[in-house]
C-alpha cells in the first residue's frame, strides 16, 4: 500500500496540507456495484485508488501525480471527497498546496479559485475551468474514475 506523507503548505487563513501520493495503488480485481455503474458510464473511466480515508483527514488534500494529468482529491470540513485537476488552468500551479474553504480552493499563486463541485473558477485571473472527476468512497478506501469526467 502506497504511503501518504504529510507536506504542509504556508498558512494563509485556512492552509491545506497536502499528501503526496508517488503511484496509485493497483484496481482490485472484484468489482463492486460503483466500479460496475462507472464502467457501464465511461468504459474508458480506470478507478485509481488514492489512499484510505483515515489518510486524508478533513481540510487536506493529496496530489496524485502518478496520473497525466495529475489530480488532487479533497477532503472538506463537511467530510465530503472531491477530485479535480491540479494544475490552475491560469498558470502552472498545484491546487493541492491552496487554500481549502467550504467547497473552493484557492491557487496559491494567483489566488485563482475554483468550486471543487463543478471545476468552475469564481473570478479572475482564471476563467477557464478545471476538470472534475467522480470520488468512490468504499470499504474506508477513497478512489477516482480518472478519465471520467464529473463537470
Amino acid at each position: 500500500m502506497t504511503e501518504c506523507v504529510s507536506e504542509p503548505t504556508m498558512t494563509r487563513g485556512r492552509a491545506v496540507h497536502r499528501r503526496a501520493i508517488s503511484e496509485p495503488e493497483p484496481a482490485e480485481s472484484a468489482k463492486s456495484s460503483d466500479d460496475a455503474r462507472l464502467e457501464a458510464a465511461e468504459p474508458r473511466a480506470a478507478m485509481i485508488t488514492v489512499c484510505r480515508v483515515d489518510q486524508l483527514p478533513p481540510g487536506e488534500a493529496v496530489r496524485v501525480a502518478a496520473v497525466d494529468p495529475p489530480i488532487a482529491v479533497f477532503h472538506t470540513e463537511d467530510g465530503e471527497f472531491y477530485a479535480v485537476d491540479d494544475t490552475c488552468t491560469h498558470q502552472d500551479a498545484s491546487l493541492a498546496d491552496g487554500w481549502l474553504e467550504g467547497c473552493t480552493v484557492e491557487c496559491p499563486l494567483h489566488a485563482s479559485c475554483f468550486d471543487l463541485r463543478t471545476g468552475r473558477p469564481s473570478g479572475p485571473p482564471a476563467t477557464t475551468p478545471i476538470r472534475t472527476y467522480p470520488v468512490v468512497v468504499e470499504d474506508g478506501v477513497i478512489r477516482v474514475a480518472y478519465g471520467e469526467v464529473a463537470c
